[in-house]
């Protein structure tokens, strides 16, 4: 019986892989807004989101994906979904393998149940995303991006002018779900060279004129790198294209 539950769960993890890596039709992605540190603040900014808040998501993937050779209108489809009634799950602070491992099973519990709204089609990918007021917090918790389950949990400022830097974020965490990894150092936040960078070819090398997505930040010099402004100053680098199966390796 465990060899059988097993050979369904490796099953299902294929299919998934497969299905969200194949880009010949469009990926249905869910977006779950949710007030994250239940204030007045972030209730409001939950409550006034409209799909086009999530536009420049779809802009941009459509943008990369031409870019890379892939003939597709539509990659992907943002459609904003009900906030669920509860939270998700926390990941304990410092967790270990084995509790970072449980959170995981449990994430994606609570992601099948909150994603199944009566009268609406399920999407493909799940993005969770809590909004805090950003006058209470210095730093948000990190974000996470699971390819298997296909689930997101996105921290958030409650706030219209970070709306375009949450983007950036979301996109992030999106392509986690369909296989890209993380390009920036632990700890530092800096590009890892030649993967983090968007041109890592540009002459002279600094200062990158664009970031790449999975690094998160532009390099501007050696020791110096900052956010980007909005996915208009992204781009999927060829390590990224290559990882989720725009391009081959």
């Amino acid at each position: 019986m465990l060899l059988v539950v097993l050979l369904v769960v490796a099953a299902n993890a294929w299919l998934d892989r497969a299905n969200t890596t194949s880009w010949d039709k469009t990926l249905w992605v869910g977006v779950f807004p949710m007030n994250g540190d239940g204030s007045a603040v972030a209730e409001r900014y939950v409550s006034g989101l409209k799909p086009e808040d999530f536009a420049s998501i779809e802009t941009f993937f459509a943008r990369e994906t031409e870019r890379h050779g892939i003939r597709i209108d539509r990659p992907i489809r943002i459609e904003l979904y009900p906030s669920p009634s509860k939270l998700p799950p926390a990941l304990p602070r410092d967790a270990n393998a084995l509790q970072t491992a449980w959170w995981s099973l449990k994430m994606r519990s609570f992601a099948n149940s909150a994603a199944d709204v009566p009268g609406r089609a399920p999407s493909r990918i799940r993005i969770f995303v809590l909004y805090h007021d950003p006058a209470t917090v210095t730093s948000l918790p990190h974000s996470l991006g699971m390819q298997k389950g296909l689930v997101g949990l996105v921290h958030a400022y409650a706030a219209r002018n970070m709306a375009a830097s949450n983007n950036i974020v979301i996109a992030h965490e999106l392509l986690h779900t369909v296989g890209a990894t993380d390009k920036y150092e632990l700890g530092s936040g800096k590009p890892i060279y030649p993967a983090g960078f968007a041109e890592p070819d540009r002459d002279p090398r600094y200062p990158q004129q664009y970031a790449e997505i999975m690094a998160g930040q532009r390099a501007i010099s050696d020791r110096e790198q900052e956010m980007p402004d909005s996915l208009r100053d992204v781009i999927v680098g060829d390590v990224t294209a290559a990882e989720i199966g725009w391009t081959r390796k």
